[in-house]
């Protein structure tokens, strides 16, 4: 046959095809493994473009929805929750030329019609499953995805007990493995298929130059093609992302990306080879052409679709700019406590019912890392955990020091061990779904007994945390951290969270995490800060750093001084229950009275924050002890599949003193950092806030909202289902298809209705503008944000320096405008 003569020539990469297939690879962000799961935007390596491009090429990729339906903004018109307003002024920013009821006329009509995938790219699976009987035979869209993600799983998986050559790549390992798998042809009923698997090149290289001379893929569309493919495998080619990106951390490169487009690729010249049909072969040409248009087409069709949803997000924009004008709460001028929390949407509620048990309690907004940039080692274990956002390297090593023999550390190391590997087992890809019926009896008694006696420490990961008194040795490249460089550390997180004077007695360190059972994304709901682990860790540190004499006596020296009465306090937010635990008391211990105090506050604070939690989570508010009841219970029940609303309908991120913001119910949609711009004399702390907090709400934001606008492909679909893969990377859903990423629905609705409104992240900042545009002039990636219409940019404008904010101004593609 002479399609399986292969030339040099036809075996061959150009450079022009190489720089074409990377940007492909470049095009995919990564997903965190579910052990340090944290938010990302799924989007977030294509933010050079405009959101609306990025959205028409997906549709026509792979069919993705970056945009709600049409019925789900005909819903918010009919409730008024759009107002015509809105969607006027959402016209006029879009420069559009039409009217208002045009605009309802059109959404009413595609609300009603049919939807279609004209516009959408059909790669060859796709058009031999045009020609099978899909109802009584396996498609091959199925089958390809099927086959690559039961590989990934069982390669990726380090407790696999599948075995691949140690010096093979993945092409290659995929390669191996599909030439011995005859069950392939049974499955799909066709035969003489693994022949022409042994025809295909043993390189990814030679593979993809074939494949694309063969296919007949001209240059310009390699790009899109290898998009394309990888679209049709994202969990998987999200993971390999995620690889990639721990690799570029550490200054090193992989190919993994590149690899498996090759073997996506490699499925379609298999079908190509094997296909005799001349109508298949001309529709795949014909195909081909179509996809410019196909792109222009669904450019234009969206357009008016983007007109609501910039509607939508004017109307949360206007109504929380009303409250922020002209109004603000007094300044206290000495706190009797001072509570710092993380930026959290879900510490917003707290730090109101904190606030409303004095008048003189003064609450702080931080990166819930609490300026750490630490990785933490457990005491009596090799295990090493980063405590710090997914975008940044430790470079520090915090290692628990609390035992008191080597021969208890020992002994807690060999049971971490033990543990993490019978729970690696019990995920790999082989046993997961025999796993229950393996073990029996004794599988059925853990059942019964975490029904009956439900426990806090579902999670073997939990139980490194350190939960006594303890203490933390802090060493970097160049051994123990100096006292310079501890108090460069100590200096550095006061003045990022604009507390260098007015300490008050006593300073609440809260970190947060969340107490779930039977959840594989558990580490979604802890501190996405702390690299999607609970915070204690941290503000242990920070305290033990800012109650150490020394520490304090070289902080004065810089101007910094603190009270010798003051006790800095370390404790977790638990987000389930909204129970807040203190830590080390007698480590740094505190007058008996003020303490109490301080619990009956607290205690007070998280009864307020429940009651107004538990409407949402649909439990009666009438008596007190019955809602506390009803939370609690939900942190023990292993089926419980809505512990708690994480941080859905988040929505605006403001970056202010609090006393702008302290009379607002943001309703748990905010987060909030404090920032006193006077004090940052080089605005170094607001290019900190605006380069890491502001990517890491947005990354969240941007999950959040492409979870619910295509759970399809950036969710994780039905929790009930899920079945976790290869020890810790991700979740099935079922017993197969493509590795799940992003959320699950049960943790966006409730059954009725949305819990989460889709809405690009707003910003807000008090700052002088010119300050705000010299950070996003510095940083390409913060410009593109803005620009590219990814998130939206506010100043609050307080010129006098006294009194309310008089005006908020849009910054966009250089412009300041006045809202």
């Amino acid at each position: 046959m002479s399609n399986l003569k292969q030339n040099t020539q036809a075996n061959m990469l150009t450079t022009q095809m190489k720089d074409a297939i990377d940007k492909a690879c470049a095009a995919i962000a990564p997903t965190w493994p579910l052990d340090q799961f944290i938010a990302v935007n799924p989007w977030w390596e294509m933010t050079d473009q405009p959101i609306e491009a990025v959205s028409a090429k997906l549709k026509t990729l792979a069919n993705i929805n970056c945009l709600m339906p049409s019925d789900y903004y005909l819903s918010g018109w009919q409730n008024n929750t759009i107002l015509k307003t809105h969607i006027a002024k959402a016209a006029k920013e879009q420069q559009l030329d039409v009217t208002i009821e045009a605009l309802v006329n059109r959404l009413e009509f595609k609300s009603l019609a049919l939807k279609s995938t004209d516009n959408q790219i059909k790669l060859l699976s796709d058009l031999l499953d045009d020609t099978r009987d899909l109802n009584h035979e396996m498609s091959w869209h199925d089958e390809i995805s099927q086959q690559i993600s039961q590989f990934c799983a069982a390669y990726f998986n380090q407790g696999s007990m599948l075995q691949f050559p140690s010096q093979t790549g993945l092409y290659q390992s995929w390669l191996l493995m599909v030439r011995q798998d005859v069950g392939i042809e049974i499955l799909m009923g066709v035969k003489h298929l693994s022949s022409v698997f042994k025809t295909l090149p043993n390189t990814p290289e030679q593979l993809i130059a074939l494949a694309i001379n063969e296919l007949g893929v001209a240059e310009h569309a390699i790009t899109d093609y290898c998009h394309a493919l990888l679209l049709n495998t994202n969990g998987w080619a999200s993971w390999v992302a995620y690889l990639r990106w721990q690799d570029r951390l550490n200054g090193k490169e992989n190919v993994l990306m590149n690899e498996l487009v090759a073997i996506r690729m490699a499925w379609a010249l298999v079908i190509w080879r094997h296909c005799e049909s001349a109508e298949l072969k001309q529709a795949w040409h014909n195909n081909l052409q179509a996809w410019p248009a196909m792109l222009a087409a669904n450019l234009a069709a969206q357009k008016l679709d983007w007109c609501w949803q910039r509607a939508a997000e004017i109307a949360y924009q206007e109504n929380l700019q009303k409250s922020l004008l002209n109004t603000e709460t007094n300044k206290i001028q000495q706190p009797i406590l001072q509570a710092a929390f993380c930026i959290d949407v879900r510490s917003e509620v707290f730090r109101r019912a904190l606030e409303k048990q004095d008048k003189n309690i003064q609450t702080i907004g931080f990166a819930g890392f609490f300026g750490l940039p630490i990785e933490y080692q457990p005491a009596g274990s090799e295990m090493v955990r980063p405590q710090l956002p997914g975008l940044l390297k430790p470079t520090i090593r915090a290692q628990e020091i609390n035992l008191s023999t080597n021969t208890s550390a020992n002994k807690r190391q060999n049971r971490f061990a033990n543990i993490a590997s019978w729970h690696r087992f019990s995920r790999s890809a082989p046993a997961t779904f025999t796993y229950v019926e393996a073990t029996g009896i004794f599988y059925a008694y853990k059942l019964l007994k975490a029904s009956l006696f439900p426990s806090n420490n579902q999670h073997p990961i939990n139980a490194l945390n350190a939960k006594s008194q303890a203490t933390f040795a802090l060493t970097n490249e160049a051994g123990d951290l100096s006292l310079d460089d501890r108090k460069n550390l100590a200096a550095g997180i006061l003045g990022a969270m604009s507390l260098t004077q007015h300490f008050a007695p006593i300073v609440l360190l809260i970190g947060h995490g969340s107490e779930t059972c039977n959840n594989a994304h558990a580490a979604g709901l802890d501190c996405g800060a702390c690299g999607g682990q609970t915070g204690e860790v941290n503000v242990r540190i920070v305290a033990d750093l800012l109650n150490t004499a020394d520490i304090r006596a070289v902080l004065a020296l810089d101007g910094i001084i603190i009270p010798a009465q003051t006790r800095f306090l370390a404790g977790l937010h638990n987000t389930t229950s909204d129970n807040i635990t203190l830590y080390d008391l007698k480590k740094w211990p505190v007058d008996s009275e003020r303490i109490k105090q301080v619990n009956t506050w607290l205690e007070a604070a998280s009864s307020l924050a429940r009651i107004e939690r538990s409407t949402k989570l649909g439990i009666s508010t009438t008596n007190e002890q019955t809602t506390e009841s009803a939370i609690l219970e939900r942190t023990k029940d292993w089926s419980q599949v809505r512990p708690e609303w994480g941080l859905a309908n988040n929505a605006s991120f403001i970056v202010a003193p609090r006393h702008r913001t302290a009379h607002l119910n943001c309703e748990g949609r905010s987060f909030l950092h404090d920032y006193s711009w006077q004090n940052d004399k080089d605005f170094k702390v607001l290019e900190l806030i605006m380069t890491a907090p502001m990517i890491v709400t947005h990354w969240i934001n941007l999950q959040y909202y492409a979870s619910v606008t295509d759970n399809l492909k950036y969710g994780s679909g039905n929790k009930v289902l899920h079945n976790v893969v290869g020890g810790n990377i991700g979740v099935f859903e079922g017993n197969g298809g493509d590795l799940r990423i992003g959320l699950s629905m049960q943790s966006l609705h409730d059954g009725k209705q949305w819990m989460h409104q889709p809405l690009r992240l707003s910003v807000y900042i008090e700052a002088p503008q010119s300050a705000i545009q010299d950070v996003v002039n510095k940083y390409q990636f913060v410009k593109n944000l803005i620009d590219n219409n990814w998130l939206y940019l506010f100043s609050l404008d307080n010129t006098e320096q006294v009194g309310a904010i008089k005006q908020i101004s849009r910054y966009y593609q250089g412009d300041w405008n006045k809202v």
